[in-house]
C-alpha cells in the first residue's frame, strides 16, 4: 500500500519569486521554487554583473527562492575615488 505524505501548500498552490529589477526598473514574476543562478539564468543575467537581496540579506547564487520571495536585483558598481585619482595627477607647481 502506497504511503501517502501530507503538502504543506493547498491544492492549486503555485509558489512565486517576485523580482524587482534596477536600471532599467522594472518588477518580473517567476513561478516555483528555485535557486538564485537559475532565476538570473531565466532573465539573462550574469550573476557577476548584479547583487540579489531579499529583504536585508545579501543572497548567494545557490539559495533557494520562492514561497512568495520578494527579491531585488541590483546592478554592481565600482569605481574608485575622485580624491585618490587627482591626488596622483601632479601639479603644475610640480612639474616646473
Amino acid at each position: 500500500m502506497p504511503h501517502l505524505v501530507s503538502c504543506p501548500f493547498p491544492l492549486g498552490y503555485n509558489s512565486t519569486v517576485k523580482i524587482k529589477l534596477r536600471n532599467p526598473s522594472r518588477e518580473v514574476e517567476l513561478s516555483g521554487r528555485k535557486r538564485v543562478k537559475e532565476v538570473l539564468r531565466e532573465l539573462d543575467i550574469l550573476p557577476s554583473t548584479v547583487l540579489v537581496i531579499r529583504g536585508s540579506d545579501l543572497l548567494t547564487a545557490d539559495e533557494v527562492v520562492g514561497d512568495e520571495d520578494v527579491l531585488e536585483v541590483r546592478p554592481v558598481m565600482s569605481g574608485g575615488s575622485a580624491g585618490a585619482s587627482a591626488s596622483r595627477i601632479p601639479s603644475a607647481s610640480r612639474i616646473q
